[in-house]
């Protein structure tokens, strides 16, 4: 929608000039394209990309635990979806939930040694889904182009999180 379409003349929207709607528009694309593309990767190993993402992060931590606000923050979902989320990777016996041994009141999310298997088995695939979708149509001076824009984003957006809070 621009100025042109809206049919309003407010004057205090900032609407998208054309090189930041086709900025915009390609990164929308190539989110959902990319999205798509490792959602049916990993849906043959049982797993979803949240799924994944939860597994991942536990990995990288020490004593592969975090507490259930701190990965909800992570992974940018409601305590209640990471709840969710969390069922079926506790059915499965990937992940558990245990109070945390400084304070009670906190459960703790942990990556079990069948969770852990479970991500090393998938990982492989998940890296060539995220080679072939992404990494492999970048130059190494586009790469570091691309990765300097998201993080210049990814600072923004968290300073503005921090004033809505």
């Amino acid at each position: 929608m621009s100025p042109e379409t809206s049919g309003s003349a407010e004057t205090d929207v900032r609407w998208l000039d054309s090189d930041e709607m086709v900025t915009w528009l390609a990164m929308v694309e190539v989110n959902a394209a990319i999205q798509s593309a490792i959602e049916d990767d990993l849906a043959p190993h049982g797993l979803t990309s949240g799924d994944y993402g939860v597994l991942a992060r536990l990995s990288d931590t020490p004593d592969h635990r975090l507490r259930m606000c701190d990965l909800a923050g992570a992974l940018h979902v409601s305590p209640s979806g990471l709840t969710r989320r969390l069922d079926g990777l506790v059915r499965d016996g990937f992940v558990t939930r245990e109070p945390s041994s400084e304070d009670r009141r906190v459960m703790m999310a942990v990556l079990t040694d069948v969770g852990f298997e479970k991500l090393r088995s998938v990982a492989p695939d998940h890296v060539a889904t995220v080679r072939r979708q992404f990494i492999d149509h970048l130059s190494r001076t586009q790469l570091r182009n691309v990765s300097a824009a998201l993080h210049a984003v990814q600072t923004g957006t968290a300073k503005l999180q921090m004033v809505d809070q």
